[in-house]
Order: C-alpha cells, then structure tokens, then sequence
C-alpha cells in the first residue's frame, strides 16, 4: 500500500498530517490526488510526506523522533491475501515485524506516555472461522502468511499496551470498500470487468474460489 503509516502532530492551532510513502520510480500517491488540490491540506503545509518502509527500523525512529507525532495510524501491509502465499517471507517482514519496528521506535523515542497508536488489523485473523458471527471473543484461527504474520502484530500491539501501559489498539476491519479499492481485488475486477464486457472490450473474465465467503462495508464507515 501506499502509506507505511500515518502520523498525527496534532496541536490546537496548528494540526498537520504527516505521511510515509515507500520510494518508488513512478509515482504513487494516486489514491490521495484530490488531497493535493484541497487548500487546506496541502497547499497550506497541513500535509507532508516522508520516504520511508516498515523494513527500515532507522528511518521509522528518524521520522517520529522529528514530526513527535500525538497519534500514528499503522495502514501499511502487503495486504493481498493470494499474494502473501508467493510474497509469504516479506509479508511477515513488513505486516508482522514492521509493526514491531513501529512500536520500538515509539519506545526508542520516550513517546511512550504521549503518542496514541493504532493498529488496522484484519477479519483475517479469524480464517477458518470457528463461530458465525464474529466477535471480539472467536478465537483465532489465519490461513495465510498474511492472517499469520497480521496475528503477530495485533498480539505485539497488547504486549507493548500491558508491558508499557502504551496507549495502543487493533481496529479488526472487515472488507472495507470504495471506488479506490485496487483493480486487482475481487470487488472491483468485478465491477470493472462487467463494465468492459458492456462495452464490448472484453468477453469474460475468471475467478478463484467461488464459495469463499466474506462481509463487505464501504471505507468510510469504517473510518468513522
């Protein structure tokens, strides 16, 4: 994804949104273009981006020692399920252990009594589910290198709120969706492809499992 995590300084008169995105050779911030046309985002310097990976310990202790963030917002994974199968090593790396890297710097930094931290945790968790529905209580049971290596991270997040009373959380999200979802999940190669075939541009497309099962919200009342 595009953001390792977003970190808040937020001060009565002066709130900002600071960002760490990934390096790449072509740009990547598709997703968050209508920001940079809102004036009172970007243009006024409420925004700033920072390069940065959750494999990189240094730079995460570099940029939180410099913004001293009041909240940070852990969206980063290699967050394609199918993928952490072929992807499975540096899945664990960057869901699992990135999270770590995270909340060491937060330690590193002696913002432990000042920094709110969130971590976006996943109904992937819950894979083979042992009860229908879900709750807070069904016990774990992932059935991929992603569940897996998101499991590490949500128990990480409690060990650092008990050991060192940090104030730190996991948000289970289900399926959340929105017209930004990438092409290439199941919602939106739909929808994208029942459109082509409309328009005669394409004549039929292909699915894996047909009797998977999943819930689906729209992003924003899961931002809410």
């Amino acid at each position: 994804s595009l953001f390792t995590t977003f970190l808040l300084y937020f001060s009565f008169f002066n709130p900002q949104v600071h960002g760490i995105v990934r390096r790449s050779s072509s740009f990547n911030t598709g997703r968050i273009e209508h920001l940079y046309k809102n004036p009172q985002a970007h243009i006024e310097g409420n925004m700033k981006l920072h390069y940065g990976d959750l494999t990189d310990s240094t730079c995460l202790v570099k940029i939180i020692n410099e913004v001293k963030p009041s909240e940070i917002y852990n969206l980063g994974a290699q967050s394609h399920v199918k993928i952490s199968f072929d992807l499975a090593e540096y899945t664990a790396d960057v869901d699992g252990v990135g999270t770590l890297r995270l909340l060491d710097a937060i330690k590193t930094c002696g913002l432990i009594n000042s920094v709110k931290f969130y971590q976006a945790s996943t109904s992937e968790l819950f894979g083979k589910v042992q009860e229908i529905p879900q709750k807070e209580t069904t016990p774990f049971y992932p059935r991929s290198p992603y569940g897996a290596a998101k499991l590490y991270a949500y128990w990480i997040v409690v060990n650092f709120r008990e050991a060192y009373n940090l104030f730190a959380v996991n948000g289970i999200l289900f399926n959340h969706e929105s017209p930004r979802r990438g092409a290439n999940f199941v919602t939106r190669k739909i929808s994208r492809s029942v459109a082509k075939i409309h328009l005669g541009q394409l004549d039929c497309f292909s699915l894996g499992n047909l009797d998977a099962k999943r819930d689906w919200g729209h992003a924003r009342d899961y931002v809410e």
